[in-house]
């Protein structure tokens, strides 16, 4: 009696009893009170299991109740190891000290771990550095563990395994990294094989091979040349202390092809190659192994200009090509496909010189004239001025539709610019001069018809582009062009001309043999400017511009 009144109340307190009896899996502990407490062997732990537990063994327990509905003492030894360790566990979290545990039961989303009495959350992401598919060897057995996170209110721990293997990983990166240098050729084991790499264990430290850096040819993948397992000789190229990061490289320990590039590559020279690569603006060709060059999509053909790649090679095809440019410094060569061919505007104008009558099938019609389709893939196109001798360019231009056969005379072939200029209406004049010529050649002197001379015409048509203009006493029609219509850019507006109205302008080109006339006013402007100049005024005259042609013109209508 006098014990229950001394002693103060033991209910939420850690005491120490006395093992009375061991009942099956029971433990019978007496802790002074009116009657015993009954605590399970399996929360000892591995005391209880190895029978280490036996009558008369002192062992520190918790009362939870002094006395339960059935008049006996509720007792736990696990929540008095709990209280025992938790005060135990955050002396070591505050002091960031590792602690050690066993991980006994998985759950949701990790595993259980037992920290000396306190139950601990594993988190499955802070099992291993690398996800781990079978953790059965890790289930029991005495490890070191970090705790990231305490909260004896809720009475939360988590712990990280992963924690403590990174530290010892990176000291030990940190003295292999220490022992290596840039330039230094080791062996190295290929772990893994990325799309851009491979990482290689250079022995307890990992190093990245870049796609780049395994051959100087071009590696689409690298399991092209690599398998995981196979033991290669790299070198390093690059090493970050402070990240511990290693760059290698297996094609640095080969020769570098690009040495002396250019005297292998000399320009304009032919070599056959194997198309390795097609992008939307060209195709790369390898002309060696580690040496590729780009045909740029302008490059591939003489005709085909907005066609991709893809349509005129294939990967893989052997191809013949022609240097064009060379830049070892950023190891680029530049080549073309067109030029292994001849120039099919040379192959024209060798088979069809000017003057030549050819056939040809419309194949575009636009507003300012015809592209006729011709010999060698190219196109020839007749301007709306040279489509009739009587009609207007407008007019004379529904006369024909895609698909029509046309003859037509070859006017002028451009080579640089890829033009060939092509006449209709001079094929009438080619039959009889007389008639569409003013009668002859000699007709045509008498007319004034000369390069350099003055001529007078009659606006015949207005378009945006320029004025088709009647020469008088003749047939002959020219097109003036927008450009050549005033010396004043201001003025070089075709809408101020009208139908009907009489135009003066310089013969500035005239081909009898195929009758084709180009004029200009503006040559002419400036020509009666300068004459003005020199007959009227001088540049220390003192006289104005205004004065000077005011006095021409003034002399010109008194003549």
């Amino acid at each position: 009696m006098d014990s229950f009144v001394d002693n103060e109340p033991l209910e939420g307190a850690v005491v120490k009893g006395t093992v009375v009896a061991i009942e099956k899996d029971l433990a019978i502990i007496d802790v002074g009170l009116k009657t015993e407490g009954r605590i399970a062997l399996k929360e000892f732990g591995q005391a209880g299991r190895d029978g280490t537990i036996k009558v008369g063994s002192i062992v520190e327990v918790y009362v939870d109740r002094v006395e339960n509905a059935a008049g006996e003492a509720v007792l736990s030894r696990e929540k008095a190891r709990r209280e025992e360790s938790w005060v135990k566990l955050e002396v070591m979290y505050n002091n960031n000290e590792r602690v050690e545990g066993t991980i006994f039961n998985q759950v949701k989303g990790g595993f259980t771990v037992d920290l000396e009495g306190a139950i601990a959350f594993l988190p499955r992401s802070q099992v291993d550095i690398r996800p781990i598919r079978d953790i059965a060897p890790l289930m029991n057995v005495l490890q070191p563990f970090q705790i990231l996170k305490m909260d004896k209110r809720r009475g939360n721990i988590v712990v990280s395994r992963r924690a403590i293997l990174e530290e010892s990983r990176a000291e030990q990166r940190s003295e292999i990294v220490q022992q290596l240098e840039e330039g230094q050729v080791v062996d190295g084991v290929v772990k893994n094989i990325t799309d851009y790499g491979a990482f290689v264990d250079l022995g307890g430290i990992d190093g990245l091979l870049h796609v780049t850096d395994i051959a100087w040819r071009r590696v689409n993948h690298p399991s092209e040349v690599l398998t995981i397992g196979e033991t290669i000789k790299v070198q390093i190229v690059r090493i970050n202390h402070e990240s511990h990061r290693i760059s290698l490289g297996m094609k640095q320990l080969q020769a570098d092809p690009w040495d002396g590039i250019e005297a292998k590559y000399p320009i304009e020279a032919k070599f056959t190659g194997r198309v390795t690569n097609i992008t939307d603006y060209g195709a790369f060709v390898e002309l060696e192994p580690g040496i590729e060059g780009l045909i740029h999509v302008s490059e591939m053909s003489w005709t085909k200009k907005n066609v991709h790649p893809g349509k005129i090679v294939s990967t893989s095809q052997e191809v013949e090509v022609v240097v064009l440019e060379v830049d070892p410094d950023k190891r680029r060569i530049s080549l073309g496909l067109k030029q292994t061919l001849q120039n099919p505007w040379e192959s024209f104008a060798e088979k069809f010189p000017v003057g030549s009558v050819i056939e040809g099938e419309v194949k575009n019609k636009t507003e300012f004239g015809l592209f006729i389709g011709l010999d060698g893939d190219v196109d020839g196109m007749v301007h709306l001025s040279d489509l009739d001798w009587q009609k207007s360019g407008e007019v004379a231009l529904e006369d024909y539709n895609r698909g029509d056969m046309v003859s037509a005379k070859v006017l002028d072939v451009d080579v640089e610019k890829e033009r060939i200029s092509l006449g209709i209406k001079q094929l009438a004049a080619g039959e009889g001069t007389s008639a569409g010529a003013s009668g002859s050649s000699d007709a045509g002197e008498a007319g004034g018809i000369r390069k350099g001379g003055v001529v007078t015409g009659t606006v015949i048509e207005v378009n945006d582009g320029g004025i088709e203009v009647r020469i008088a006493d003749s047939e002959l029609t020219a097109f003036i062009r927008r450009a050549d219509l005033s010396r004043d850019r201001n003025d070089q507006r075709p809408e101020r001309f009208s139908k009907g109205e009489k135009v003066d302008a310089r013969v500035t080109q005239y081909d009898r043999k195929t009758a084709r006339i180009q004029l200009s006013i503006k040559a002419l402007e400036i020509a009666e400017e300068k004459e003005a100049v020199a007959a009227y005024g001088s540049s220390d005259s003192g006289a104005s511009l205004g004065d000077i042609l005011g006095a021409a013109l003034k002399g010109r209508d008194e003549k």
